[in-house]
């Protein structure tokens, strides 16, 4: 019977966790001195006291694909985040996401703004 060598594997495994911590952090960095500390999706503002529950979004879902630019990455905060990894398992699975009676928005709050901005001059 052929031996295993458990420490070889933990060695392995733990480099691979370092790796993907460096990878992580080098792109996450990037991104929040490329973009403003606010969630692209809900707007929430950030500052340092709360930074860490804005995160770093693949927008193809492809975490090695980290171009300099940034141009495939937006920030999000947890919740956004997981919201939108949520919709791409739904996608995948076939279902779509509606609403409970198919109603749809109709009021639009900047109807009128021309008007009453020159109502103020």
């Amino acid at each position: 019977m052929k031996t295993f060598d458990h420490s070889k594997l933990d060695r392995i495994v733990a480099d691979a966790r370092r790796n993907a911590d460096t990878r992580s952090d080098g792109y996450r960095e990037r991104a929040l001195k490329i973009y403003p500390w606010i969630c692209g999706r809900c707007a929430r503002e950030f500052t340092l006291a709360n930074l860490r529950e804005l995160t770093v979004h693949h927008r193809d879902h492809n975490h090695d694909n980290n171009p300099p630019d940034g141009s495939n990455w937006e920030l999000l905060c947890i919740y956004c985040h997981d919201n939108e990894h949520q919709r791409q398992l739904e996608a995948q699975a076939g279902s779509s996401i509606q609403t409970d009676n198919g109603a749809v928005a109709t009021y639009n709050p900047f109807a009128d703004l021309k008007a009453k901005l020159a109502k103020g001059k």
